[in-house]
């Protein structure tokens, strides 16, 4: 491979990332396809003892966190410094001691009992301070200060009031916890990024690179962009296709908002609208199967549950997330009076899907290979391939070895921000683990809660919220999943629901004020003002924040009971969420009184919600007010 070429592709690509070329942009490229390879390789023939695997995976990405981050925004952008050297260095010395060198003497040793050697404490301080480092990196102060917090509680916590106190630990008790065993930094969440999640990062390079994302674009502009606010529906197509395979609310923002934002405000919607709306169905992805966000992973792993079964539950959840999005911005065209794109403007679908009507394919094979009971890593592995063989149906897809090894470096420099994540989140599980402080909180939640299930739901919700404000969505979502849902578990709500409830509001973080990442992402895209972007996100996205509580009282939203009540329970949903959005909107069949509003608002959670007499008696009032609007209508006819 010729210098020029790394060259033209610079290694590091996005905000905040170094772009690297020469020697340096080739050393990392040749590192990170490597890293690639290495995990695909145990993906097909076999993974890793747990406390081997996480922590080389780690040996492989976090170098790559101080390699491609610079530590400020005055450090070089296209070169390395000594000390980003010298930190890649050391944490690929702390990992490996544990994954190679003393591998075999730190699963042999009695935990509590042998001693700790200088060496293990020398390397546990160094693997956590590194983490903390990287993690300032990668993902701002917000992380580093709760990490902080954290560790000040494991040493001192002792000293504080005895409701939060605990009984207090050594030096080499914590660094036993947190370095020497795979419930600390090598703990579940590193495990989903080493067996699952850096694999289906891979996927979506490869998806991406064979043109998948603009076949979804145009497809979505063939169907939907010469309808009402078309191009407001093209977004919400594209962003919950494109979660299908990404996961992240801001890439998705990002990738799809350059287009569908301009052609949304073009068409005359608000600038803070345009952003909301990419905002909010971008968000949507990380609870849309199969891949979902990571955190869906680490709960499968919490769970001891396949990752099918997860991805399978989220599907109807996912669907009404998407159908209440689609709506918000239909009553937003009408009210506005907007048309849709001209019909010049519009690709062809007949030639659209004649183009490129084989680029989905590996979506579908992950499917069918989880259904099939394919483990997750496994099934990866396989629509690896799969993207690479149906891009050479067409010659105008056909990826060549160019775009393997860009796809290769791609799905491992786009994991190291989720390694750095789940790492962090591995020393909050630890410490929560080892002081038993989540037990506490159970306590206080259901004291709290005053044994009401929906206070603790509440709670819950605010806590995934408020730690949403800091934290990216899985230690956001690990630190409620270890201190809250035991609680919503205890009152009685079924752990899948629990966990996914955990989930739904650590993601929607992204479009939640005052942090909204996802928000302000399209509102820099958009040029409007971030806040009230944030606030018509959520807005937008308000059924994210119902949908959560109605699958923990009636868990039939999830597939979790008989096919009867799983196909009334969703009828019911769709019609309730269409009927949510006409009342947050203000609009159904023409513009709705204050009155109406609230009758239709009643009516949606009722629908919603599952239960026999909920939903007539929502029906009746969606029936009432589709005759008074329907009276309405006809009379400014």
């Amino acid at each position: 491979m010729a210098t020029n070429d790394i060259e033209a592709k610079p290694t590091g690509e996005g905000s905040g990332k170094r772009q690297l070329y020469g020697p340096a942009g080739i050393g990392v490229t040749v590192v990170a396809v490597a890293a690639s390879l290495y995990h695909l390789y145990l993906a097909r023939f076999g993974i890793l003892e747990a406390l081997q695997m996480r922590s080389l995976h780690l040996a492989w990405l976090l170098p790559l966190a101080f390699v491609l981050y610079p530590a400020s925004r005055s450090s070089p952008r296209s070169r390395l410094s000594f000390l980003d050297l010298i930190l890649a260095l050391l944490s690929l010395g702390a990992t490996t001691y544990v994954g190679i060198w003393e591998y075999g003497r730190i699963t042999e040793r009695w935990l509590t009992v042998d001693p700790i050697t200088p060496l293990d404490v020398a390397g546990g301080i160094m693997l956590v301070l590194l983490v903390l480092e990287a993690g300032r990196r990668t993902m701002g102060m917000p992380l580093t200060i709760v990490l902080l917090i954290i560790l000040a509680y494991l040493t001192l916590g002792q000293y504080l009031p005895w409701a939060v106190a605990h009984s207090g630990f050594t030096l080499m008790r914590i660094l036993e916890q947190l370095y020497l065993t795979p419930e600390g930094i090598f703990g579940i969440p590193v495990g989903a990024s080493a067996t699952f999640v850096i694999l289906y990062v891979i996927f979506a390079a490869f998806l991406e690179r064979s043109g998948v994302g603009q076949f979804f674009m145009d497809v979505g502009s063939a169907l939907v962009g010469g309808a009402r606010g078309g191009p407001a529906k093209v977004a919400v197509f594209v962003s919950a296709f494109e979660g299908m395979i990404t996961g992240s609310a801001v890439a998705n923002t990002v990738g799809s908002g350059a287009v569908t934002i301009p052609m949304m405000k073009r068409l005359g919607y608000k600038a803070h609208f345009a952003a909301a709306v990419e905002a909010s169905a971008s968000s949507g992805g990380q609870i849309m199967p199969p891949v979902m966000g990571v955190a869906a992973f680490v709960m499968a792993e919490f769970l001891g549950m396949s990752y099918a079964r997860v991805a399978l539950a989220a599907v109807v959840p996912a669907i009404l997330y998407f159908f209440a999005v689609g709506y918000m911005v239909h009553f937003e065209a009408l009210k506005l009076g907007l048309r849709g794109l001209p019909r010049e403007e519009l690709p062809d679908l007949r030639k659209t899907l004649a183009r490129g009507w084989h680029l989905p394919l590996p979506i579908f094979i992950i499917i069918g290979l989880l259904m099939a009971g394919f483990s997750a890593y496994l099934a990866a592995f396989w629509a690896i391939l799969s993207a690479i063989g149906v891009s050479w149906l067409r010659k105008e897809t056909r990826m060549g070895w160019r775009s393997i090894v860009e796809a290769l470096a791609a799905g491992t420099t786009g994991t190291v921000l989720i390694a750095v994540a789940t790492a962090s989140a591995g020393i909050i599980v630890g410490t929560i683990t080892l002081t038993g402080v989540g037990l506490k909180f159970v306590g206080f939640v259901l004291s709290a809660a005053g044994g009401y299930l929906f206070f603790a739901l509440i709670l819950a919700a605010l806590a995934c919220l408020i730690l949403g404000t800091g934290l990216p969505t899985v230690p956001a979502y690990v630190t409620v999943a270890a201190v809250a849902v035991p609680a919503l578990i205890d009152m009685g709500v079924p752990p899948l629901a629990a966990h996914m409830f955990a989930i739904y509001f650590a993601s929607f973080a992204a479009i939640t004020p005052p942090d909204a990442s996802a928000a302000y992402a399209g509102a820099g895209i958009a040029g409007a003002d971030p806040w009230r972007t944030g606030f018509t996100a959520t807005r937008l996205g308000v059924a994210a924040y119902i949908v959560p509580f109605m699958f923990c009282y009636g868990p039939a939203l999830l597939l979790m009971d008989t096919p009867q009540a799983i196909l009334w329970a969703f009828i019911t949903a769709m019609v309730g969420t269409f009927t949510l959005a006409a009342a947050v909107q203000g609009w159904f069949l023409t513009r709705a009184s204050v009155i109406e509003r609230l009758v239709l608002g009643v009516s949606a959670l009722l629908l919603i919600k599952q239960g026999l007499i909920s939903d007539l008696v929502g029906l009746l009032l969606f029936g009432i007010i589709f005759i008074m609007q329907k009276r309405k209508a006809l009379e400014n006819v």
